[in-house]
């Protein structure tokens, strides 16, 4: 089978393309998840009284630091995988104090 030079010409620019568009290094999809689940979880210990209310601010705080962390690593373009060891260490610290405030013996009605 003879590959034309116009065919030949086309799929490269399309597999250049689709390697510029997934652009790997920016892309973080298991710190969203762990954050998304982490925030369901204090919004979850809020709901049943788990979490007092200064408790629940200040894990939504920790989730803001870890949110802006994300926002600086990605602002250039790239997460490097010190930038990613330091976000999901820093999600491990707040998974830690989130169980941690649930299972404390205060609660919402306290």
């Amino acid at each position: 089978m003879k590959t034309s030079p116009k065919t030949l010409i086309a799929l490269l620019a399309l597999a250049g393309a689709n390697a510029f568009a997934q652009t790997p290094g920016t892309n973080t999809p298991r710190v969203d998840q762990r954050e998304a689940q982490q925030e369901a979880r204090i919004a979850q210990g809020a709901a049943n009284g788990s979490l007092t209310a200064q408790e629940t601010q200040r894990l939504e705080k920790e989730q803001a630091r870890i949110d802006n962390a994300e926002a600086r690593a990605k602002a250039d373009g790239t997460v490097t995988a010190k930038e990613r060891r330091r976000l999901h260490a820093m999600q491990d610290g707040a998974s830690r104090d989130i169980r941690r405030k649930k299972h404390n013996e205060r609660t919402a009605g306290q």
